[in-house]
């Protein structure tokens, strides 16, 4: 069963970076859609990147268009999420997930990460 680890998360102040990982063990990541979502405090969950398996597609959420960039390691067996001009509104729990079948941006997928925790503060 694929097991999925997020890293990278911390605390930075409005305006600057961050790169989260995450990290598949026991099978090849490159075999599974990817996607990246938060949840902020009295929040629901909600999709923010995706990635396809090949890499041919990615999409985000509109909030985040132009501030962050999903892309694949392959030999790393890794997806990262960087996150540029990051906003106190960015501050949430970050998590993977993943599935054989094309999600999306939606909750379907069938493999999560724990979270990392991302705080955008003065």
């Amino acid at each position: 069963q694929l097991q999925l680890v997020e890293s990278g998360g911390g605390s930075v102040q409005p305006g600057g970076s961050l790169r989260v990982s995450c990290t598949a063990s026991r099978l090849r990541l490159d075999n599974y859609h990817v996607g990246w979502f938060r949840q902020a405090p009295g929040k629901e969950r909600e999709g923010i990147s995706c990635v396809s398996r090949s890499s041919g597609y990615t999409n985000y959420r509109d909030s985040v268009k132009g501030r962050f960039t999903i892309s694949r390691d392959n030999a790393k067996n890794s997806v990262y999420l960087q996150m540029d001009n990051l906003e106190p509104e960015d501050t949430a729990v970050y998590y993977c997930a993943a599935d054989r079948v094309y999600v999306g941006l939606d909750h379907g997928y069938s493999f999560w990460g724990q979270g990392t925790t991302v705080t955008v503060s003065l």
